[in-house]
């Protein structure tokens, strides 16, 4: 009985101590510093477990054909590139923000399996700023995306570059024609202007 009772009074101190904690606002949630180094170990390894164990079950299609790359660069550079940054590119203000930072994704490209860059880049992670992509997009539209990034630990910035030119007109977020432009078959209309008022000429009447 005494062991039950010294076990009941350690929890009830342990949850009250961590409530303290909770509402005492000592714990720093801005964005601007870095976690604890075991706050980081702690979401870093339950990521990457609950990420191995849920994409297990997930079957990859046939991601070796080129076509298939090349109608996911376009989706990659518009989706993926202010966050992540590309071959030769710096992630965008907003990227640079993310705490924890957003990885190279080239290096998650080498470390993790396309079954488990197809269930991140669909589902997102909490708490890390990273979308769940699967919201908005099927699947058919995410695998090109996840076609392009196991290429590239093999790209740098110009080969990055060459393919983005060819693939013009391929993927979901192409920009065929960049707004406020005008094409020669539609030009811009332009205002017509107003018939000046006739002048009247007194010369011409009969007064009387």
């Amino acid at each position: 009985m005494k062991i039950i009772t010294t076990l009941v009074i350690t929890l009830a101190v342990g949850v009250l101590a961590i409530a303290g904690f909770v509402y005492s606002g000592l714990y720093d949630v801005s964005a601007s510093s870095p976690h604890s180094g075991i706050v980081a170990w702690l979401l870093s390894k339950t990521s990457h477990a609950s990420i191995e164990r849920q994409a297990r079950l997930i079957e990859v299609p046939d991601l070796a054909d080129e076509t298939l790359a090349l109608a996911g660069i376009s989706d990659f550079d518009s989706m993926c590139t202010g966050c992540h940054g590309a071959p030769g590119q710096d992630p965008e203000a907003m990227g640079q923000g993310l705490n924890p930072a957003a990885p190279d994704l080239a290096e998650s490209a080498e470390e993790m399996t396309a079954a488990e860059l197809f269930w991140v880049t669909k589902n997102g992670i909490k708490m890390t700023g990273m979308p769940a992509w699967g919201e908005t997009h099927g699947d058919d539209e995410l695998w090109p995306v996840i076609a392009l990034l196991t290429r590239l630990p093999k790209l740098d910035s110009a080969g990055y570059q060459e393919m983005l030119a060819n693939a013009a007109g391929m993927g979901h977020h192409t920009d065929d024609e960049p707004s406020g432009e005008h094409t020669h078959d539609q030009p811009a209309q332009q205002e017509e202007s107003a018939p000046e008022p006739e002048q009247h000429d007194h010369d011409t009447h009969e007064h009387h």
